[in-house]
């Protein structure tokens, strides 16, 4: 794979649909997994920003996470086990930055197993993160069509998730929004 062919690759998460909202909300034209990778860039880039993060890493780990998906799609909890699911995008990730040259192929392989793994103060606040914009869209989602029944779960599972002071925050202020 040339750079071309990985640009290529990572391209295709635009034509990649979050399955979760296909899944549990029957919504017809989902975002697509770039849409949220970006959402989630914009997010962590101010978070980071003001909770003195190492916000170069933090923006790579975000355009990392979901890298895997541009080959194997968006597989959710329903469809396969955890660990099965990291074992498959274990797989794709590094099938997709193999031909990278190795300067960056290792940094990025390292961030990506930190994200896994959650070793670091970022990984787990990107972690975070990703819930906190699936609770965002979740109440978009709701204003354009959906009952506060219907995103209920979603929501649930990023306040489970979320413990982060700002974030919590940041949750709380989402979820009262009317």
């Amino acid at each position: 794979m040339t750079l071309l062919d990985f640009f290529k690759n990572t391209s295709n998460l635009k034509n990649i649909s979050r399955q979760g909202w296909i899944d549990k909300l029957s919504i017809e034209h989902p975002e697509s997994v770039a849409d949220h990778s970006y959402s989630m860039a914009i997010m962590a880039m101010i978070i980071s920003d003001l909770e003195n993060y190492n916000s170069e890493k933090i923006l790579k780990m975000v355009l990392l996470h979901d890298l895997a998906e541009s080959k194997i799609g968006d597989l959710t909890p329903d469809q396969i086990s955890k660990d099965e699911k990291e074992q498959i995008e274990n797989n794709a990730f590094s099938e997709i930055i193999e031909k990278l040259p190795n300067s960056i192929k290792l940094q990025y392989a390292e961030i990506w197993k930190e994200y896994q793994k959650q070793t670091s103060r970022e990984s787990q606040i990107v972690h975070q993160i990703d819930r906190l914009e699936m609770a965002l869209q979740a109440k978009i989602y709701e204003k354009s069509s959906l009952s506060k029944k219907d995103i209920s779960p979603f929501l649930e599972t990023a306040k489970a998730d979320i413990t982060h002071p700002k974030l919590k925050e940041l949750f709380t202020k989402i979820i009262e929004d009317k």
